[in-house]
């Protein structure tokens, strides 16, 4: 059985600095996909990853614009294979996938359109693109976990005001159309296979005590494709870790 653990940890250095290697160390996860890292390695100790049983990290940082996005994978056991990029802006580190045996865990930090027109439609012709590179991946490898913030939320459960957010980026019926269509190609959303409920959010804005209220955003996800969906045994997020303005999701699955 292995716990696979997503978070956007909207900075690794502000995370540590807030208590996250103590929680990991509690928590105990097998594999570790982190995004929006917003370091390099060699601005971190990699001796406390090390102290804290991940003798084997992956980082792949952002090359054009430093301290910005980027994505990671530590690992308890070493990977058979560890892949950097898809293939397209990967200038921006935004996909980092680890083989074990025949099943793929990719970390992967979709962008984000809230600044503006010229982003929104860099984010769609990213998720179209990603879409393709996926397509072709499965191929050979069909056993994937695909983790990480998707910056969308997929139905109106998944946001607190559905009718007043219809029109931001994260929610609009394009990005709704296409994680739709991305999980119909083949991938079960872990965490609505076992738990239905409302109110199951991810991340909040830092305005007006959203937190607080439970006023969220579900953008996070486990997807798991359809070869090894019935390896799932639990998925939760987990609100109660505060290291971000996002919270993990945890997966375990066995493989």
């Amino acid at each position: 059985m292995k716990k696979v653990i997503t978070y956007n940890v909207n900075g690794i250095r502000s995370a540590m600095s807030k208590g996250w290697l103590d929680w990991v160390k509690t928590v105990s996860p097998d594999i570790i996909c982190l995004q929006e890292i917003k370091a390099e390695a060699e601005q971190l100790n990699l001796d406390d990853f090390v102290k804290a049983g991940y003798n084997y990290n992956y980082w792949y940082s952002a090359q054009k614009k430093k301290g910005y996005s980027g994505v990671a994978i530590l690992s308890k056991t070493k990977p058979d294979h560890v892949e950097y990029g898809c293939g397209f802006n990967d200038d921006e580190g935004r996909v980092i996938r680890a083989d074990y045996g025949d099943t793929s865990v990719i970390s992967v930090y979709m962008p984000s359109g809230t600044s503006g027109d010229e982003r929104q439609a860099f984010k769609m012709k990213w998720v179209t693109n990603f879409q393709k590179y996926i397509d072709k991946l499965k191929q050979t490898r069909p056993k994937l976990i695909i983790a990480g913030d998707y910056n969308i939320c997929h139905k109106p459960i998944d946001i607190h005001n559905p009718v007043s957010n219809a029109n931001s980026s994260g929610f609009l019926p394009e990005e709704r159309e296409w994680i739709d269509s991305f999980m119909k190609s083949g991938f079960v959303d872990s965490l609505r296979e076992f738990n239905k409920e409302p109110h199951q959010y991810t991340w909040w804005s830092f305005r007006a005590n959203s937190r607080a209220n439970n006023k969220g955003w579900r953008i996070d996800y486990q997807l798991v494709s359809q070869p090894i969906a019935k390896a799932m045994k639990r998925a939760v997020i987990m609100p109660e870790a505060k290291h971000s303005d996002h919270c993990p999701m945890l997966l375990e699955v066995d493989f």
